[in-house]
């Protein structure tokens, strides 16, 4: 595989983006690097003061970049629902990035709604918002989603057991693993249910970056430890967006592939597909999820019906 960088990304000029989690960290350097290219970007994210800030800083960084914000809390159904309908109203969406997410709470908490916070946040959330937002995603001739996992999917503890919801034994690491494992699932499960469409699902995972989601870490220890780690261990956030980017602007990927950083530590280098943990494409595992996400959000998801293509 020859090697890749942003530059390689060629003129996104008419084509439309919506990136979750985009006022920090991954998704705004997404944000960036598209609207820099030439694309439309929506920043959606929780806060309007952050969102308005990232929104600032891209249009410093690219005069005349047409962006706009949208307000989005992913643990409340009732925040996704609004947002989502905004979008589908009027929106359509080429690349739709499912960004955002929360890491290493150190106390179980719940949503809005009652879901244990990182499963409720990085997965039953996004597919409630992309669900309700579909129609925009359907007006694209081509359209790709991209959703953010990472390395922590291939962990044991991450496995997709009866206890979601981590009630019985809740730790931190093993609900973002859970969670990131479902963006996983997920993901190739839409894939399949698109397969005679023009659209184009994606996973990537970024490496280690620090990227803000570390801030949640717990005890003294980890947050002395952390900054250090982030020096001697982990890449840079510019470098943690590039399996995005590449996943959602090349012509190399297809449909249904996990993308990560090639470097042999996994933290930078030109994006390619990775190593899929055990079992995530597993058709029947696919199916489970997707059904209980549709029973607890209680958000039908019908993505072939009526599909791009």
């Amino acid at each position: 595989m020859s090697h890749w960088t942003p530059d390689d990304i060629p003129d996104m000029s008419g084509r439309s983006a919506l990136i979750t989690g985009a006022n920090s960290g991954i998704g705004l350097r997404t944000a960036r690097v598209l609207a820099a290219r030439g694309s439309r970007v929506i920043l959606a994210g929780r806060s309007r003061t952050g969102l308005d800030r990232a929104a600032d800083a891209v249009r410093a960084a690219t005069p005349g970049a047409r962006t706009s914000t949208l307000l989005l809390d992913l643990a409340d159904l009732g925040s996704v629902r609004d947002a989502a309908t905004r979008v589908a109203e009027t929106e359509t969406i080429d690349l739709l990035f499912n960004n955002a997410g929360v890491m290493n709470l150190p106390e179980r908490g719940t949503t809005r709604d009652g879901f244990e916070m990182t499963f409720g946040t990085n997965h039953l959330g996004h597919f409630a918002f992309n669900a309700q937002l579909w129609p925009a995603v359907r007006r694209s001739a081509a359209p790709r989603v991209v959703t953010v996992s990472a390395i922590a999917a291939r962990w044991p503890m991450g496995r997709l057991d009866d206890d979601l919801m981590s009630e019985k034994n809740y730790r931190a690491m093993g609900a973002y693993a859970k969670s990131k494992r479902a963006n996983i699932v997920y993901t190739l499960e839409l894939a399949r249910r698109t397969a005679t469409s023009r659209l184009e699902a994606l996973v990537v995972h970024p490496g280690s970056a620090m990227t803000g989601l570390q801030q949640h870490g717990t005890g003294t220890l980890s947050r002395l430890v952390t900054p250090i780690a982030a020096r001697l261990l982990m890449g840079s956030v510019d470098g943690a967006a590039w399996p995005s980017l590449y996943a959602a602007t090349s012509t190399d990927v297809r449909s249904g592939q996990f993308i990560g950083p090639a470097g042999r530590d996994q933290t930078s280098g030109t994006p390619k597909p990775a190593r899929l943990p055990k079992g995530a494409d597993d058709p029947a595992e696919g199916r489970r999820l997707w059904t209980v996400s549709e029973r607890l959000t209680g958000v039908s998801f019908d993505p072939g019906a009526g599909s791009a293509g």
